[in-house]
């Protein structure tokens, strides 16, 4: 691997010019398919397997004209206080005339008609059918609903909107992510002390962000990829972006110091911090990917488009970032180093010599950097800097023993949208459960009689409230009912209810003559949809946790190694869970971070934090321990080999984990629930892993382990193949080329010989 991507490292560097022209075509011809790709589609949920989807896929066949009606509003109105809404006959019949001629508008139910009356008489609701569904809507049609509600508040009414014809506000601004570019630029400068050094994590990472997001707009409506899942995309593969160039960058500057030509370092960057980079990325891939063991099509779609994005971020970091290089071989180090390469041609053998002795002199007189003092102060104390890490984690994640989990609906929204004041008013003036009604659907030969019986067994069952007349389709062999339970969506006594009814389905349907009865709805939904996150939970973590740790194992050569990895993952990732459920459930620092609305965490978040904080944390490892190994493999004693490790790298992954969790961090600002969520508990789980585990816990664990640290069974050793992330073979294969050049050789022969 490390000689492979050294070779492909002096290519880039080499042919740069044509490495970058292959670059731009690409985007330019990944953004010219997205310029012509249509909208993106809305969100459509659906979970395979489940008795909702199989009742919702139902209904799709047999009342298909119920799937054809489009979107829809329920506008609520409640009249003023001590008048009743029949009181308020001639502005509601205004209000419904007006809601009536709003464009795309198929038809308007008038609750005089509908009776659709609250039994005090004070609230009543209007439902508007429009001819083409939510994302079909144009502005003309949103603006026409807001003016007819704005209309008939100004007559002294209480009116509110909800339902998918109603425009939600919750859209990315794209301000998360600007904030995250200007800190990371910051931190790039620091890091490096050069604009130029700074400008190429930066410049590569938005390319390869550019090139995804384009790919997934392009494809956006073949494949049904929305919005959000181009926005997690950019979170991710900014952040994976920046950190994968970073590492190169960073390499290849410590190689020229220490006196290598420009081609040759950006050789041994690609060959050495280029495979790990590639290790790291296929990490993060494989916890992507395997989401899609869950087989729920909306996660899936966005962890693929997430792991395809990750995918550019290497491909770029390994093949654009050299060649880049090539154009600016000694503008990437500190004004103060750079008179220790030349960039008109290659070093000759003898004044590589006299510049890795002024190096290693220079070195030498160098103190210790912070990363190195602070490694051997663990090496010093592990135990205590141990039990400290490990009982800060633990105390973080016990928040999570509270978590209560939610699909994002009216019932969550800001309590100041005009969607959740809709929601709230009729569930008080109809009953909590009308938010949230259930649909039972019965198959049979006679399916109106039979669904008679079952709606007259059902209105005896504990817990609901009402049980509408049974519908039948035009061939007779579906029925329908709508059951209200007296408890809402998220109530516990409402799953309670939907297991009751689905658990005498078979025996009722045998006594009313049915074939079938399925029950479906949004608490069944949610029931549905708990289940089959929790069914999937053990079989993806054994199968994200096992690919990685066989990855890891051929990484490190150690069994040990990756075990401690994935133990460290638990912890940060717990952490983080608990704290998330501190401030957008709990409300713990709510107003600090902007969170205007507490309540359940979504239901696709946490299994899907698992795996893309498995992913990252795993990068962090490698790239932190893959120099700790490489100086162990080199000779240097176990405990030594750990502050090695850190004062090579301990500065840069700080830089790196810092920038992630900036770009993270910038998207806690959307009004988006899902991306603000997202982007706070990727960030406080990066913070977690970054500097609490890698930096704390892994250096106590290797310095108590020793030499165990890196233990392999020789059997397995035998069997294991070689992956060479460290570079050894790489440097031998060097060492013996430098041995086999003539001194008077020219510059071309030397770069035939490597």
């Amino acid at each position: 691997m490390a000689t492979f991507l050294y070779r492909l490292g002096r290519f880039a560097f080499r042919r740069r010019g044509l490495v970058t022209l292959l670059w731009v075509l690409i985007v330019v011809g990944v953004g010219a398919a997205a310029s012509s790709a249509p909208a993106p589609p809305a969100e459509q949920f659906s979970m395979p397997g489940t008795q909702s989807q199989k009742a919702f896929d139902l209904l799709d066949e047999k009342f298909p004209d119920a799937g054809a009606e489009g979107a829809t509003a329920r506008v609520v109105i409640r009249a003023p206080e001590g008048k009743k809404i029949a009181d308020e006959k001639p502005a509601v019949g205004d209000l419904v005339g007006e809601l009536g001629k709003g464009p795309q508008v198929g038809g308007v139910a008038d609750p005089f008609t509908a009776h659709s009356i609250s039994e005090d008489g004070r609230t009543a609701y209007v439902v508007v059918v429009y001819k083409v569904a939510a994302t079909e809507l144009t502005d003309a049609a949103h603006d026409a609903l807001t003016k007819a509600t704005d209309r008939a508040r100004d007559g002294g009414l209480t009116v509110e909107a909800g339902g998918d014809a109603v425009a939600i506000e919750q859209t990315t601004s794209g301000t998360g992510e600007q904030i995250g570019v200007l800190i990371s630029a910051i931190v790039l400068f620091l890091t490096f002390g050069s604009m130029i050094a700074a400008g190429m994590p930066l410049l590569t990472a938005l390319i390869g962000v550019g090139i995804g997001v384009s790919a997934i707009t392009a494809l956006g409506s073949t494949l049904g990829l929305s919005s959000t899942t181009s926005t997690l995309a950019m979170m991710i593969g900014l952040a994976v972006g920046i950190d994968y160039a970073l590492f190169v960058v960073s390499r290849y500057r410590s190689e020229i110091t220490a006196g290598r030509t420009p081609q040759e370092a950006a050789g041994i960057a690609a060959g050495t911090a280029g495979s790990a980079v590639v290790f790291a990325g296929v990490t993060v891939i494989i916890a992507l990917a395997g989401l899609a063991v869950i087989n729920i099509p909306i996660l899936t779609k966005m962890a693929l488009a997430a792991a395809g994005t990750v995918a550019v971020a290497v491909l770029i970091a390994v093949t654009f970032v050299p060649a880049l290089l090539g154009f600016a071989p000694r503008r990437v180090l500190r004004v103060a180093d750079r008179h220790l390469v030349r960039t008109k041609k290659p070093l000759s053998a003898r004044r590589q010599r006299k510049a890795a002795k002024r190096a290693a002199k220079l070195a030498a007189r160098t103190k210790p950097n912070r990363s190195a003092r602070w490694a051997s102060f663990v090496v010093r104390h592990p135990l205590g800097v141990l039990l400290v890490a490990v009982a800060g984690l633990g105390a973080l994640a016990l928040p999570a023993t509270k978590l209560e989990l939610g699909l994002p609906g009216e019932g969550t929204m800001a309590t100041d949208t005009t969607q959740r004041k809709a929601y709230d008013l009729l569930s008080d003036s109809f009953g909590p459960g009308f938010n949230g009604p259930l649909t039972v659907t019965v198959e049979g030969k006679d399916a109106a009689t039979a669904g008679g019986r079952v709606g007259e067994a059902l209105k005896k069952t504990a817990g609901v409230d009402s049980v509408s007349k049974a519908t039948a389709n035009k061939a007779g062999d579906t029925a329908i009912l709508t059951i209200v339970p007296k408890t809402g969506p998220t109530d516990s006594r409402t799953e309670k209810l939907v297991k009751d009814i689905r658990a005498k389905a078979p025996s009722l349907a045998a006594s009313a003559g049915a074939t079938e009865i399925l029950v479906t709805g949004q608490p069944a939904v949610f029931i549905d949809f708990s289940r089959t996150l929790s069914e999937a939970l053990l079989p993806y973590l054994g199968l994200v946790v096992g690919l990685a740790f066989l990855l890891l194992l051929l990484v490190f050569r150690s069994v040990l190694v990756p075990l401690k990895a994935a133990l460290g993952f638990l912890l940060s990732v717990g952490a983080a869970l608990g704290s998330l459920v501190a401030v957008f459930q709990l409300g713990w620092a709510a107003d600090f971070f902007g969170v205007e609305q507490t309540g359940p965490i979504l239901t696709t978040l946490p299994i899907f934090m698992i795996g893309v904080v498995f992913g990252l944390a795993m990068d962090y490892e490698v790239f932190l321990v893959t120099r700790m190994r490489e100086a162990y493999v080199h000779g240097t004693p176990a405990r030594e080999a750990i502050v090695t490790g850190f004062q090579h790298s301990g500065r840069v992954v700080a830089a790196a984990a810092v920038i992630m969790i900036s770009v993270f961090s910038g998207f806690i600002m959307e009004t988006n629930d899902l991306v603000a969520m997202m982007g706070f508990g990727l960030a406080s789980a990066v913070l977690f892993d970054a500097f609490v585990v890698r930096m704390a816990i892994v250096p106590a664990v290797h310095s108590l382990l020793g030499d165990a640290a890196w233990w392999l069974p020789k059997w397995l050793d035998r069997l294991l193949p070689n992956v060479d992330v460290e570079g050894e073979k790489l440097q031998r294969r060097l060492r013996s080329a430098a041995s086999r050049t003539p001194r008077n050789a020219s510059d071309h022969e030397r770069d035939l010989v490597h």
